[in-house]
């Protein structure tokens, strides 16, 4: 096993690089975001090995980048951010975006404190358990013709407002608008399509959840207020994603990438990292068939907040106006964008890869909306059930050093079987009743495999990214009820 020190540089407290000496092909050096603690356990898990191996990949631009998050996954890592010029052959991977395209995450506030409804907490996390559906292979209340999907992958958050589940104001604060332009369903495949007809409004299994939070802490006020939090108040999280339609786009894609290595000559160090040049006919179908997934997901989350919005309505008998249930912000946790940076003082347009990490936008950029124009766009940061979730804020740094990019979340530690190995059902839930914290589950193995210990501590995850002014802390969120798929 190798130690940090005689493969990476410490450039500072939050930062470390891989030189590109590190390995044979690197165009580029890595940078991980980490301190000492944490970048032991990254160099022990092979992570970093991951990190020299995209820097392989043809048409990088900067650095092959990892969030403190980080950790091993399907050709890139799982934390890894990477930008590719397509006027240099810059490449489109799967193994980029990952199996679970547009796993994302959006926080819903409300005008409810904690005081006020913590004897309903239990009653309000079993509605939503029975009205959300969850778990592997969950099949939702909406059943899709085939023309109502391809509308579906075609306008993602737009369908679901047009249709009675939503406002435009939920549109307006999700990141793309909820749907990402350059969707092509033609290019999507029948398979693909026929396991995303019924799942449309499903949690799903693994990470997903929704979660009833209470704000412990606000870092931020001057922001807190633009995104309307408030200490002790009442939120919700929504973690979904774009379920087995963007699972099976994934893995159709894969297959064309692999003959596409061939085809165009590419060498790459993992077959993991099969990809295609950008504009490529490969490369412009995997881009279609992405950002109609990525719009199911966005409509997928529309849906389930919708359902959410419901139950909150019908435990505490008032509308979800008068709750005051209102969406502050939807970000993409997996997914590749063409956006405009600065390379050398030049704008160029850019193919960003974020698998297992986040978009962090800072003050003015068009993309933002129009009521976060002044502070900058909401970054969100889901945690593990056990502890907390946070918050941020995007910073002009974030732009500088990762084309505008953050952690997604706590990072595993631990694979899903070693956790099911270590604990057991009934442990945890004690475990989590002494926390204060409710949970209900759709699977009991599924419970286990999410077990906070099977997590990075958010806290410290944040705390770095924050020190290294990637995003600003603004709030914190304790949870308090819990449904897993």
């Amino acid at each position: 096993m190798a130690n940090w020190q005689s493969v990476l540089q410490k450039l500072d407290e939050w930062r470390f690089l891989l030189p590109k000496t590190f390995k044979e092909g690197m165009r580029a050096d890595g940078l991980i975001y980490a301190d000492e603690q944490m970048i032991e356990h990254i160099v022990a898990d092979n992570a970093h090995i991951q990190v020299a191996n995209v820097a392989c990949l043809p048409g990088i631009v900067g650095r092959s980048l990892a969030m403190p998050d980080i950790h091993l996954g399907y050709g890139f890592a799982i934390g890894g951010v990477a930008a590719f010029d397509p006027e240099a052959g810059g490449i489109i991977s799967p193994g980029g975006v990952g199996y679970d395209i547009n796993c994302g995450c959006r926080v819903l506030r409300t005008d409810l404190t904690y005081t006020e409804i913590k004897d309903k907490i239990g009653q309000i996390t079993d509605k939503l358990a029975a009205e959300v559906p969850s778990g592997v292979g969950s099949v939702g209340p909406i059943s899709l013709s085939s023309k109502q999907l391809e509308q579906v992958l075609l306008e993602g958050s737009k369908w679901a407002a047009r249709n009675g589940y939503g406002t435009q104001d939920d549109v307006l604060h999700t990141e793309e608008n909820g749907s990402m332009a350059g969707a092509d369903p033609s290019k999507v495949s029948s398979h693909a399509k026929e396991r995303g007809t019924n799942q449309l409004g499903t949690l799903g299994s693994g990470n997903h959840f929704l979660e009833v939070q209470k704000v412990e802490e606000i870092y931020d006020q001057k922001v807190a207020d633009a995104f309307g939090i408030f200490k002790g108040q009442i939120t919700i999280m929504v973690h979904s994603g774009s379920r087995g339609l963007g699972h099976q786009v994934c893995t159709d894609y894969i297959k064309t990438m692999q003959t596409a290595l061939q085809k165009y000559n590419i060498s790459v160090p993992d077959r993991q990292l099969c990809c295609a040049p950008i504009n490529s006919q490969e490369g412009l179908d995997y881009f279609g068939a992405m950002a109609a997934a990525a719009n199911y997901a966005w409509c997928n989350r529309q849906l389930l907040m919708h359902w959410t919005r419901d139950s909150f309505s019908k435990v505490l008998q008032a509308s979800p106006e008068k709750l005051g249930i209102r969406l502050i912000y939807d970000v993409a946790h997996n997914i590749a964008k063409k956006e405009k940076h600065k390379v050398d003082g030049k704008e160029k347009m850019l193919c960003v890869h974020r698998k297992g990490a986040t978009r962090s936008f800072p003050a003015g950029r068009p993309e933002i909306p129009e009521d976060y124009k002044d502070v900058g766009q909401p970054v969100l940061i889901p945690g593990d059930m056990g502890r907390y979730s946070y918050i941020l804020v995007g910073t002009e740094r974030s732009m500088q050093e990762t084309w505008g990019s953050v952690c997604h979340g706590a990072g595993r530690l631990m694979s899903r079987a070693a956790a099911t190995r270590q604990m057991s059902v009934a442990g945890l839930m004690k475990e989590l009743e002494e926390a204060g914290v409710i949970v209900r589950a759709a699977s009991k193995k599924g419970l286990v495999e999410e077990a906070p210990e099977a997590y990075k501590d958010v806290r410290e995850v944040v705390n770095i990214v924050d020190q290294a002014g990637l995003a600003r802390k603004v709030a914190k969120m304790k949870p308090l009820g819990v449904v897993k798929g």
